[in-house]
């Protein structure tokens, strides 16, 4: 089993940069692919960005240029660096990962962005 747990939201202002971090619990997590979701306030949650286990990395349209996703298995954790923030940016923030077939969530992590 994996626990996930995202830190890193606030409120920030447009056209500022926040962080994001998913830590996750146990010894595999070198093996873990990760992606990060997002779930704006009345939509449906959206993928923003993966990241596998050997480093390759893919971002939805909307971030690319923006976001930058990165791991460090030392510290078995993924980080979401965000710039350029947007207000439609603003969501709750999720990391996910899948393990033998089934999906582990965090709870996820607020990020507000103020026009």
């Amino acid at each position: 089993q994996v626990q996930l747990v995202e830190s890193g939201g606030g409120l920030v202002q447009a056209g500022g940069s926040l962080s994001l971090s998913c830590a996750a619990s146990g010894r595999i997590f070198s093996i873990l692919a990760i992606d990060w979701y997002r779930q704006p306030p009345g939509k449906q949650r959206e993928v923003v960005a993966g990241i596998s286990s050997s480093g390759s990395t893919n971002y939805a349209d909307s971030v690319k240029g923006r976001f930058t996703i990165s791991r460090a298995n030392a510290k078995n954790s993924v980080d979401l660096q965000m710039n350029r923030l947007k207000p439609e940016d603003t969501a709750v923030y999720y990391c996910k990962t899948r393990l033998w077939g089934a999906d582990y969530w965090g709870k996820g992590t607020l990020v507000t962005v103020s026009s």
